[in-house]
């Protein structure tokens, strides 16, 4: 039987037993997930293209979420991140920047706002490749379904994907004049209009066109420059050609169109309120006394040098610390266009589908997140990140062997041209706090403390002091580098430009074999090539660097390990992520190129017609590339032929450490057992699974600088070499020699991450007006307990030491998510009522991705709800809304602030196993509060 034929015979069947609705795909994720799903006429069950073929969803041997559009509308979901309502192992989140946003599934997903990382989870619209997942985060316009796959990708899916998918499909045109508006106000000014018209230019000629404008205040409020941030003012469209000429021919064309004018992202810093584990990190020493067991020295600076003190104590509170001048400004263009073509040739059906999209993004911050000027990015037109890409899918489909076999053969085409344009710079500040941190973290020096001084010392009594503890050539050297230290002011990169063209083409084929009529085959191969070439020019101004390296690198040698530790240490703060005028007009340039063998396999079997049960494996790849961050180059202090150097030019200049920025492609083995069954009402979907990740891509902000690695594991015992370190002296883990341990042999390297457990999805419709759905995934993402660096069995990095054996970030164990819609009739007027709610309760999790306990956040439960009345056909409505109904507070994101560390304990106060961190003190980026309002619609 042909795939039209047995599309055909389903509907049949279930029309005739009467089933208004198989599952709620209509409230929620069409659960119908993993089961069928009809609309409320009972017309039609819910179709998907997850295998590169439309088939009806409880068809469809893998994990998948189908959600609807009124699953959608009734969500309030105008982007992905609301789609974490409605899907229990997706979770959407956007943090430093919105044009970096990352969706994790099963709780893998990439870490961190660096557009050289590809995305775990990439985003599809209309079968077209977004570059990265945070694009998805704009207005989506009119929507017929949106599709969230589960697991790697090995096969279809336009570009690999190593955890999973999420396919947006916007509506389209029609040959019935129709039209439809919304308008939307709610609390902190929000407003939202949004409207669309469709409608037959001739009689093979449909055209659509959409569009969203919105605009609301922020969450923040920067009462400094008398702003609010994380606002909204966005405007979306979108144009559409439908052409058919013929049943056999089908060709659409679209244009969009995104421009978002706005202000993101603030933070606050975390205290013991919000998390128990910060304990006394927010506790100021003593003026002019060493910090004690109970206090924090760098929260004395920060507060001395204009930082509010109760910035420190204010919870959940929305009041933000930004230094005057500096802005959270940005904007966003992002557009392209596409076509697709489908033809059918009779004994094959071609489909082809291309694309050209430029996204351009440029944000500004104040990227210390507090009153002191420490660190930020100005707004500029010559700062963004921008991509340019082309793709071309090409798809033959047919059947063959009496509709024995199902075959499918393509190839794919990707150029993507990767601009990155970065101003980053010291604050006015800087070089202020660099020398009070120095002179405050040092015992014999803080009596010398003076923060409105020149170097942060007393004047006369504090250079002598020095001269007389260290010796006249040490402490003269030691005294012109803080006063180079300290004159470090607004200097940094002017324009860095880093470029990355990624060519990526690919060959694959996906086959169904109908071994019986009940027992299926299917098997898939891709091929992949991927080939970067990667180039950075550098411009900087920060001359205190070379000064500082200069006065001070020969007493790394000393014989002193006290003058060694104050030499790397003056250097280590003047030369912070490799900002110096060293790198003024130097130009690098590097290349890759890769390829993979990937695929599925997956045996299906039907022991009766409402029930499939599925066995499948499949192999992930996400591709390597390059760390676009001049700070992974080299450490400030690095070792060349056994000697510490400190300059580019004594390692073997810019160019010769340019292979440091590169990292490996991501690779996943996956397995799945799992079923479906849907009958009348009530459909269920259950899934185990288990993915093994190699080379794990992970991006951590240490609190100076970003670190990129690509973790594994180690069959070998490491014997705690990978959890040790060699900074805190009176924690049970320090080892001198901690940079040394932890090296395995690279025959005994293998998968780093694993994620596995269940998901359980089930939908019950015991009337015409009345669903219900609920969902519940039980992941356990976890690092392996032995872990290295890279897939050589290099050490991992000694910020990573809490990694083995525990939870990835963002990687709860448990999620469940429900819903319920009721829409009653209202007498015998045709006016019907709406009561919606849906709900997510989230277990524990950490949210940095060093899994330092001060980013832990509590579980939590979200709900959303909406009431309203909807005219004779729904021609019109009013509906009142609110999300996040109990206003619960919660950070997405926690994190280092940066250059915002204390003094390094020589206690077991501030060290590990509570304090990995040490005096280090935290930010975080809070979830959004409790929003409201009424939205009136209309349609014809």
């Amino acid at each position: 039987m042909n795939l039209s034929s047995r599309l055909a015979v389903r509907l049949m069947r279930t029309s005739a037993l009467g089933v208004s609705i198989a599952i709620a795909a209509v409230s929620a994720p069409a659960f119908a997930q993993d089961t069928a799903t009809a609309d409320d006429s009972g017309s039609a069950e819910i179709v998907v293209t997850a295998q590169g073929r439309s088939q009806l969803l409880s068809d469809v041997p893998v994990a998948i979420s189908a959600v609807s559009a009124e699953t959608l509308q009734n969500s309030g979901a105008n982007d992905i991140r609301q789609l974490n309502q409605v899907a229990p192992s997706l979770l959407v989140s956007s943090t430093g920047s919105e044009a970096n946003g990352s969706a994790r599934i099963r709780g893998i997903g990439t870490v961190g706002d660096n557009p050289g990382l590809e995305s775990s989870v990439p985003v599809f619209i209309d079968g077209v490749y977004r570059s990265r997942s945070g694009i998805g985060l704009n207005e989506l316009g009119e929507i017929e379904r949106v599709e969230v796959q589960r697991g790697p990708q090995g096969t279809l899916g336009g570009r690999n994907s190593s955890a999973g998918l999420i396919s947006i499909y916007s509506k389209k045109p029609d040959f019935q004049f129709g039209a439809n508006g919304e308008v939307t106000y709610g609390n902190y000014d929000y407003w939202r209009i949004a409207g669309g018209v469709t409608g037959p230019i001739t009689d093979t000629i449909a055209a659509r066109l959409d569009g969203v404008w919105v605009k609301r205040n922020g969450f923040y409020k920067d009462t400094t420059n008398n702003t609010d941030v994380n606002n909204r003012d966005r405007y979306f469209l979108r144009g559409q050609i439908l052409f058919e000429p013929s049943d056999a021919l089908s060709v659409r064309l679209i244009a969009d169109y995104t421009y978002r004018d706005e202000k993101c992202c603030a933070a606050t810093y975390i205290d013991n309120s919000v998390n128990p584990t910060i304990g006394n990190l927010n506790n100021p020493s003593a003026p002019n006394a060493p910090p004690t067991g109970t206090t924090n020295n760098i929260v004395r600076v920060l507060t001395d040098l204009g930082q509010p003190l109760g910035a420190f104590s204010q919870g959940y509170a929305r009041d933000i610390s930004v230094s005057a001048g500096r802005s959270f400004a940005g904007q966003t263009k992002d557009y392209g266009f596409s076509g697709q073509i489908d033809w059918d040739l009779g004994a094959a059906k071609l489909t082809s589908i291309t694309g050209y999209r430029e996204y351009r993004s440029g944000q500004a911050g104040d990227l210390d997140y507090g009153a002191v000027d420490i660190l930020y990015r100005a707004e500029s037109k010559d700062a963004y990140r921008q991509f340019h890409t082309f793709t071309q899918e090409v798809r033959l489909q047919g059947e063959a062997f009496d509709g024995k076999l199902d075959w499918l053969v393509g190839g794919f085409y990707a150029n993507e041209k990767l601009t990155v344009r970065d101003n980053l710079r010291f604050g006015d500040d800087y070089g202020r706090i660099a020398a009070c941190r120095f002179i405050t973290g040092v015992a014999p020096l803080s009596p010398l403390y003076s923060p409105n001084s020149p170097s942060c010392i007393i004047p006369g009594v504090g250079p002598a002091a020095i001269v007389g503890a260290l010796g006249a050539a040490v402490g003269n050297d030691v005294v012109a580098g803080l006063a180079a230290l300290d004159g470090i002011s607004d200097r940094g990169s002017i324009n860095d430009v880093y470029r990355q063209n990624d060519r990526n083409w690919a060959l694959f084929t996906h086959n169904i074999f109908h071994i019986t009529d009940k027992l299926d085959f299917t098997f898939g191969v891709r091929y992949t090539n991927d080939r970067k070439k990667f180039s950075a020019s550098f411009t900087n101004d920060n001359t205190a660097c070379q000064t500082i390296q200069n006065l001070l690198s020969d007493d790394l040698l000393n014989a002193s390990a006290t003058i060694r530790a104050v030499a790397g240490g003056v250097i280590g703060l003047g030369c912070q992520g490799n900002s110096t005028a060293e790198l003024d007009g130097v130009s690098i340039n590097d290349k890759r190129s890769e390829d993979e063998w990937t695929g599925t396999a997956i045996l299906s079997y039907k022991p009766i017609d409402d029930l499939m049960v599925y066995a499948s494996f499949a192999r992930g790849y996400k591709a390597g590339g390059f760390n676009l961050d001049r700070s992974a180059l080299k450490n400030p202090i690095q070792v060349v032929g056994g000697v510490p150097t400190t300059t580019f030019a004594a390692a073997g200049g810019a160019q010769a450490l340019v292979g440091n920025l590169q990292f490996d492609p991501e690779l996943v083995n996956s397995y799945e057992l799992g079923a479906k069954y849907s009958t009348g009402p009530f459909g269920l979907g259950l899934t185990f699974f288990r993915s093994d990740f190699k080379n794990f891509q992970l991006n951590t902000f240490n609190g100076s600088v970003f670190i990129v690695q690509t973790v594994n594991g180690c069959s070998a015992d490491l014997a705690g070499g990978d959890r040790d370190q060699s900074k805190f002296t009176g924690a049970p883990n320090y080892n001198p020699a901690a940079a040394t341990t932890g090296a395995c042999a690279a025959d005994d390297v293998g998968y780093g991450v694993r994620t596995e457990g269940f998901e359980l999805e089930t939908s019950l419709v015991p009337m015409r007006d009345f669903r219900m759905t609920a969902g519940l995934t039980y992941a356990r993402t976890k690092y392996r307990s032995n872990l290295v660096g890279n897939k050589s069995g290099s050490p991992l990095d000694q910020a990573l030491r809490n990694l083995p054996g525990n939870n990835l970030s963002n990687a709860p164990e448990l999620v469940a998510t429900g819903s319920v819609t009721w829409t009653p009739e209202i007498g015998n007027s045709g006016l019907t009522g709406l009561v919606y709610i849906d709900g997510r309760m989230t277990s524990d999790y950490n949210t940095g991705s060093d899994l330092f306990p001060q980013k832990a956040q509590d579980g939590y439960a979200l709900f959303n709800a909406r009431l309203g009345v909807r005219g004779p056909d729904e021609k019109w409505g009013i509906e009142l809304w609110a999300q996040n109904i109990f206003n619960k507070q919660y950070a997405q994101v926690a994190f280092n602030s940066p250059f915002q560390e204390g003094a390094t304990s020589a206690t077991a106060a501030f060290a590990d196993p509570q304090y990995p961190g040490g005096r280090q003190i935290f930010s975080q980026f809070l979830a959004e509060p409790r929003t409201y309002g009424v939205t009136l619609r209309g349609k014809f």
